[in-house]
């Protein structure tokens, strides 16, 4: 598995396994985690949190409780 540091270049990614790439692929998220508040988010992104938290509101039905999912979920198996 490349490492961070030797990081193949963009035409070498398709000759690495699909496990490899995703291995890759969490490493970058894992780089950028500790530092959050840098990766700039998109307008567009809080215009659709808007969006869904006022649509959640308006539809009024909260869910249900996770237990109470699971435990149906457990029946069903």
């Amino acid at each position: 598995m490349p490492s961070v540091t030797s990081t193949p270049k963009i035409p070498d990614l398709a000759s690495l396994s699909v496990a490899q790439r995703l291995d890759l692929m969490e490493d970058i998220w894992a780089s950028l985690t500790p530092n959050p508040e840098a990766i700039p988010l998109p307008e567009w992104h809080m215009t659709e949190i808007k969006r869904r938290l006022a649509a959640f509101a308006a539809d009024g039905n909260h869910g249900r409780p996770a237990d109470e999912v699971f435990a149906e979920l457990k029946r069903r198996l």
